[in-house]
């Protein structure tokens, strides 16, 4: 380790990071002095730098490892735990405040599907703060699938029901009291399928889109409208709610949508 001053050193500034479990995820390279310092100030076990955050339907990020080794944690969030490797596997921080909030709407009486459940970043805290009868949470890549079957063991859940493959072969149809669309940029294109997983009478959908501010209050109401009228159902209310800035003037948004048969 080196030694410094900080006061000594002015052009020193605090690099931005994320901490997941004692992994740290920075946005640019460090020299010997901020490997230093952040290691001493977190006491993480690996930094690492994201190349590319996400690249293909896959969503698998590229890394470089800056400091140590193992790329494998353990992250603690909101009393729920989620093992993940960053290497394989996109983690986003921004979306804390969404998991948290979406964690409470479910019942015990609800069957919940998640289209895009990853390593269960919303089918985990769903399934401990809302109990609800069963969830199936669907995910497509393998790497995202394993963490998900561990994360349910290390949860200790027995409501979560894994499905490794394309949710579009799902095949249960007329289930889902409440279905959760964490995705973005191409969402709309798997309402169709939200439809036909959705029980006759209706239920609600939470439908995550990026979306231009100009039209944030039109664009996913048209689409959720569109989808909604062509499997037989009507929109009966929705709230928008923001989540973050994707990317200036973009943000990434999700309806909680609730819908009744026609």
């Amino acid at each position: 380790m080196l030694n410094y001053n900080l006061r000594e050193n002015m052009e020193f500034k605090t690099p931005k990071y994320q901490k997941i479990g004692d992994i740290l995820i920075v946005k640019k390279n460090l020299n010997d002095i901020e490997i230093d310092y952040l290691v001493n100030k977190t006491k993480c076990k690996t930094i690492v730098k994201y190349n590319t955050y996400i690249t293909g339907d896959l969503r698998t990020p590229k890394i470089k490892i800056i400091y140590g080794s193992e790329t494998e944690t353990v992250n603690k969030e909101h009393g729920c735990l989620f093992k993940i490797d960053v290497s394989k596997i996109m983690w986003s921080m921004g979306n804390l405040e969404e998991r948290k909030r979406i964690s409470t709407l479910s019942s015990s009486e609800e069957v919940v599907v998640d289209m895009f459940a990853g390593i269960g970043y919303f089918t985990i805290p769903i399934a401990k703060y809302s109990n609800p009868k069963t969830i199936y949470a669907l995910e497509l890549n393998p790497d995202s699938y394993y963490y998900l079957s561990e994360n349910i063991k290390l949860n200790k859940l027995d409501n979560v029901v894994p499905i490794l493959g394309d949710n579009r072969d799902f095949p249960f149809k007329n289930v889902a009291d409440r279905i959760s669309m964490g995705y973005v940029l191409k969402t709309h294109k798997f309402l169709d399928k939200a439809f036909e997983i959705l029980k006759r009478d209706g239920g609600v959908i939470h439908y995550h889109e990026t979306v231009h501010e100009n039209i944030l209050e039109s664009r996913p109401i048209e689409r959720l409208k569109y989808h909604a009228e062509k499997n037989g159902y009507k929109l009966d209310e929705y709230k928008i709610n923001k989540i973050k800035k994707y990317s200036p003037g973009v943000w990434h948004i999700v309806v909680d949508a609730e819908f009744s048969k026609i």
